[in-house]
């Protein structure tokens, strides 16, 4: 009972956060081999697979409030897709922990390239939340350089962090969404493309991992999980827009720091 009771809570609050957020969902994995005591392969396909319905239900939840910007998300989701199925493969060869450590180096500069980057345009608070993604972001479009114009760049960082999310189980969010902020997209629409570029990462890598699993001993597990983490990302995404832009950054932005810091020093 007290398995069940872990499974349906971790994805219940996990999904929640990443709906909000977009970030959280590298918690599964660690739930999944820490408290319950999965093997790694099991741990990170019940975790790829949690964040294909994450990706694609907060996805759809930010499109429809304006914040998702489908055709740059498509271009880096086809990197995403191709470093996905590379990242599956280097996870047989590669010693996880050295990718790990790369991983949250790359998430601590980023949260402190967020928190330190100077605010452009309105203030969020005088801004609709419905389609404010969109407006801010032809403004930085004015304003300078930004990755979404780019294909090469866009193509070749939907690549690497396809590849390391893959190989360690970040899921996608965590890394992607920091880096969009850092490259001048905005935060909420660098949170519903981060969603909908899971949906690539998440797909390659839980078929990867899942024929090294028994599907036998997953396939219930993996139904109760699906079911709990989808009314969280529900839940979490369609309330995500009635938060404070620049509260959600800064929130973000320390959140990146404090899970770096502790997953290198702690």
């Amino acid at each position: 009972m007290t398995f069940w009771l872990i499974v349906l809570a971790s994805n219940l609050i996990v999904g929640a956060l990443v709906g909000l957020t977009g970030v959280a969902g590298f918690l599964l994995p660690i739930v999944y081999t820490g408290p319950l005591g999965l093997e790694v392969t099991e741990g990170l396909a019940l975790s790829f697979a949690a964040f294909i319905v994450s990706g694609a239900l907060g996805a759809w939840n930010y499109q429809k409030a304006g914040n998702l910007d489908v055709p740059f998300g498509i271009r880096l989701s086809v990197g995403s897709l191709a470093g996905a199925i590379l990242g599956v493969r280097l996870n047989l060869i590669i010693p996880e922990q050295r990718v790990k450590t790369l991983l949250y180096v790359v998430v601590l500069l980023s949260g402190i390239s967020i928190l330190l980057r100077k605010e452009n345009g309105r203030k969020a608070g005088n801004e609709k939340a419905a389609g404010e993604g969109k407006k801010e972001q032809k403004e930085r479009q004015k304003k300078g350089w930004n990755i979404s114009e780019h294909l090469f760049a866009t193509l070749l960082l939907g690549f690497l962090t396809g590849a390391v999310c893959a190989l360690s189980g970040a899921g996608g969010p965590v890394l992607v969404m920091p880096l969009l902020v850092v490259l001048g997209i905005p935060i909420r629409t660098a949170v519903g493309v981060a969603l909908f570029n899971s949906i690539f990462i998440g797909i390659p890598a839980c078929v990867g991992y899942l024929t090294q699993c028994s599907l036998t001993k997953l396939l219930p597990v993996l139904a109760a999980a699906l079911v709990s983490h989808a009314a969280g990302v529900t839940f979490g995404s369609k309330n995500a827009v009635r938060i404070n832009q620049t509260v959600l950054k800064k929130g973000i932005a320390v959140f990146s720091i404090l899970i770096a810091v502790w997953r290198l020093f702690l």
